[in-house]
């Protein structure tokens, strides 16, 4: 076994791979509270922010130029509206009648009572100098998981509303305001919500009906899209594809199936593949072939026993915000045969999926475990908790909720 260190790191490789290793660029502590996800665009990284168990931190979302990517420098900071957490943002590029540069939405949720909840976009074309152009309301609750669409001339917010169907109902039975929304965005600077959809209204499954059945715990998670669908992570739905070439109507096309519990997030890849992830303790991930129906299932990811073993004696991973998920994966990223996972208490894992219907583990990085100052992730303990995962050509990016911005390559020699 390969055991890089580097940055007070450690980058671990399978024996049956010693040729793949991570090697650790950079370390950039974000202090002041909780890390949320990360998304690196045009060599820089955004970091979000995450509430804590009391504290409001508000941090916002942190800009990072990786220029140097040895050297990471920290520009500015957007979306610190008092009261709130931006767990996830998402930057590109947007060429419409009414904007052209850099575009970068959030999502915003309350940690303290009466804050604003929702969205919130930013011009980031200069990224040391980040301006906001506009925040939208959503209700009953913020947005929780975000996705920014560039459509031909025109550009799309789509948004997960955890339980809005649930929430907003006004009777307990009849569906409230959709899980999903869509906001055209072409003018950033005045959103307007166009669509919507929600499994309860429109498949007629109740959530939270009946706890005996596994359907119950049906509700929007994130939302990811290529232009003309988006796939919405619907927990115990699995990941719902719709049609949203006409954006008003939203048509639905399929789901996948099987064992889909905690369906978390999705990633989409070259070839029709999509990757499924899912948040529960000794999650995996799962690969699915896309077509006109439902997905196709072609494999399911976990980390190799040995690899799980050897995270939990290096690191002493603990249980994450009081259940034990430390072996939960949480999102992923393709690029071309690459996978990325972040992995919780397992740090950041690669996988070689040039044959999907057998992904093959390659290496993993365990971030530096850090005291937890809230306990809500290690109570009384040191540990690694990562969130989030990028990659952008070489350069991979990795935040950790206590430790921060860590920067990567991997190395296959």
């Amino acid at each position: 076994m390969i055991v890089a260190l580097a940055v007070a790191g450690v980058a671990l490789a399978a024996r049956s791979q010693p040729e793949t290793r991570f090697e650790v660029l950079a370390h950039a502590p974000a202090p002041g509270g909780y890390s949320g996800d990360v998304v690196l665009h045009r060599g820089h990284a955004y970091l979000s922010s995450h509430r804590g168990t009391g504290a409001c931190a508000t941090q916002g979302v942190r800009v990072f130029s990786l220029a140097d990517p040895k050297r990471p420098r920290r520009l500015a900071a957007f979306g610190r509206i008092p009261g709130t957490w931006t767990e996830k943002t998402i930057v590109r590029r947007v060429e419409t009648a009414s904007f052209r540069g850099e575009l970068a939405v959030t999502s915003v949720q309350a940690c303290a009572p009466g804050s604003f909840q929702g969205f919130a976009l930013y011009d980031v074309t200069r990224p040391a100098r980040p301006r906001e152009l506009a925040r939208v309301r959503t209700d009953p609750r913020g947005s929780h998981e975000i996705w920014l669409q560039p459509v031909g001339s025109r550009a799309f917010v789509y948004t997960a509303i955890v339980a809005s169907e649930f929430r907003s109902s006004p009777d307990g039975r009849t569906p409230g305001e959709p899980d999903f929304r869509i906001f055209d965005v072409t003018d950033p600077r005045k959103p307007v919500v166009v669509g919507g959809w929600g499994a309860w209204r429109e498949l007629g499954i109740v959530p939270f009906s009946d706890p005996s059945n596994r359907l119950e715990g049906s509700l929007v998670h994130s939302v990811i899209g290529d232009g003309t669908r988006a796939y919405l992570s619907y927990w115990d739905l699995g990941t719902v594809v719709l049609d949203v070439s006409k954006p008003a109507r939203p048509r639905y096309l399929g789901r996948t199936r099987g064992e889909v519990d905690n369906t978390h997030s999705a990633w989409l890849g070259r070839n029709g593949l999509l990757v499924e992830t899912h948040e529960t303790r000794g999650g995996t991930a799962t690969f699915y072939r896309r077509g006109a129906g439902d997905p196709v299932r072609l494999s399911t990811f976990a980390l190799p026993d040995e690899v799980v073993r050897q995270g939990h004696r290096v690191r002493g991973i603990a249980p994450v915000s009081g259940l034990d998920l430390s072996d939960s994966v949480h999102d992923a990223k393709l690029q071309g045969s690459l996978a990325l996972f972040s992995w919780y208490g397992q740090g950041v894992v690669a996988a070689d999926v040039s044959d999907p219907r057998r992904p093959r583990f390659l290496a993993r990085f365990l971030s530096r475990p850090e005291p937890d100052p809230e306990r809500l992730l290690c109570p009384g303990q040191r540990c690694t908790a990562v969130w989030g995962v990028d990659v952008e050509g070489e350069t991979i990016v990795a935040s950790d909720l206590i430790g921060g911005l860590w920067v990567l390559r991997l190395r296959r020699n």
